[in-house]
């Protein structure tokens, strides 16, 4: 006699399809249009499906995310995490921080490291931080040699090697997505066309953060004549940069460069975001590629404090909620050329995070004490990285500890509890 055993995938005695389901939330996910009710479900890391209404009974387990939205995690295009012991006062060094401590807890999935390593310690960085963290830590390699040790060593161009950088760059491949300038004092253009030519040899973007602005190299040429279609011009709303005419009218040269396909970038950073311009540019209708934070020790615990706060900031001065996670997902995803991050595709890496979008009355503050009041603040309640949870801040994943077994918390065979006699 033969047996036929029929198994009915699907069903509920089989086991459930996903691992997780957010079930309820408003989902925001630029690259693909959505922006309403949806559910969204992950498995095996991966995003499986979203839709207007996923079973929940197909889940290992489901989080009740009504009210809330939820969106790709946060790419911040815009850190400094070369976090040692080596160099006081350097981004390369005690400046810098863990990228861990900060970046579950702001929806932060992916940071990219800009520039704190150059070409003579990029791989001590990789060793040190960026393979031994559970957050994906990419980086700009530094057209200076010992990258951020400090401001002298960005002033050496006989140390600006493009071809020891693109040689860097492909052989790291998987974690290098560009070149940095940065801080660059003299009234040439050295660290900028170094990086260039890096950029050119390993097919990565560059982005400037100009450091200081001087007659013989105004900043309007850096982004209309110098820099490439996707190369990136970081603190584009730092105090020098011209935005605006006696008349209130935005310069023309922004439309140009933009035209020409640079991207302005945020970096707010503890000196390099003052609302006089970001407003102005807003009132204009010019709002920037990418939302980045710059942060080290100083803009952590300065204005700037993180990435909810600075998209935050954004939105006070006009810039729409989904143009902001935009500018926080999908757009730095398409500048870094990681098409698999920033977005809720089915079979794209389980990055979400779910915000509560706090109404009330809050003041932000610019990075020279400006201050402008807004009505909504975002704030992080819940991180997924690859598909595993790692920020839960209003515990949606535990269960009443009355439900638990007496004996909950003790490890079967290891620890025993003994009762004083």
């Amino acid at each position: 006699m033969r047996w036929v055993f029929v198994f009915l995938l699907g069903s509920s005695c089989w086991a459930q399809s996903y691992d997780i389901v957010l079930k309820g939330g408003h989902v925001i996910d630029p690259k693909n249009g959505i922006d309403g009710r949806m559910d969204v479900a992950i498995t095996k890391g991966r995003i499986a499906a979203v839709a207007p209404s996923i079973d929940a009974s197909q889940a290992r387990r489901t989080l009740d995310v009504a009210g809330l939205y939820v969106t790709p995690g946060l790419i911040d295009l815009h850190v400094h995490v070369f976090n040692t012991t080596l160099q006081e006062g350097a981004w390369a060094g005690d400046n810098s921080v863990q990228p861990d401590a900060f970046s579950f807890r702001t929806g932060v999935t992916t940071m990219v490291d800009a520039g704190s390593s150059g070409w003579r310690n990029f791989e001590f960085f990789r060793h040190t931080v960026i393979d031994r963290a559970r957050t994906r830590v990419l980086a700009l390699i530094n057209i200076a040699g010992l990258g951020m040790m400090t401001d002298v060593t960005e002033q050496v161009a006989s140390d600006f090697q493009p071809d020891k950088v693109a040689a860097l760059a492909k052989k790291h491949k998987d974690v290098v997505v560009g070149v940095k300038s940065a801080h660059y004092q003299h009234p040439d253009w050295a660290s900028v066309d170094r990086a260039i030519e890096a950029g050119n040899m390993a097919d990565i973007p560059i982005m400037v953060d100009f450091g200081y602005f001087l007659p013989e190299r105004p900043y309007w040429q850096l982004v209309t004549q110098r820099l490439r279609k996707g190369d990136a011009s970081t603190h584009c709303f730092r105090g020098p940069v011209p935005w605006v005419d006696e008349n209130g009218k935005l310069y023309d040269y922004f439309h140009v460069a933009r035209k020409r396909g640079v991207k302005f970038d945020v970096g707010h950073g503890g000196g390099s975001f003052v609302l006089r311009s970001a407003v102005a540019a807003a009132r204009n209708g010019f709002f920037p590629d990418t939302i980045s934070t710059d942060l080290h020790t100083g803009s952590s615990n300065g204005a700037m404090m993180d990435m909810p706060t600075t998209m935050s900031k954004m939105m006070a001065i006009g810039m729409p909620l989904k143009d902001v996670i935009r500018a926080s997902t999908w757009a730095p995803a398409e500048w870094i050329k990681r098409p698999e991050l920033g977005n809720l595709t089915v079979g794209a890496v389980a990055d979400v995070a779910v915000w509560n979008l706090m109404q009330g009355d809050f003041g932000y503050r610019d990075a020279s004490d400006g201050m402008v009041r807004g009505k909504q603040r975002l704030f992080c309640e819940l991180t997924i990285a690859g598909g595993r949870l790692q920020w839960d801040f209003n515990s949606r994943t535990g269960v009443d500890y009355r439900t638990l077994p007496p004996d909950y918390g003790v490890r079967p065979g290891i620890d025993f509890v003994l009762p004083p006699r």
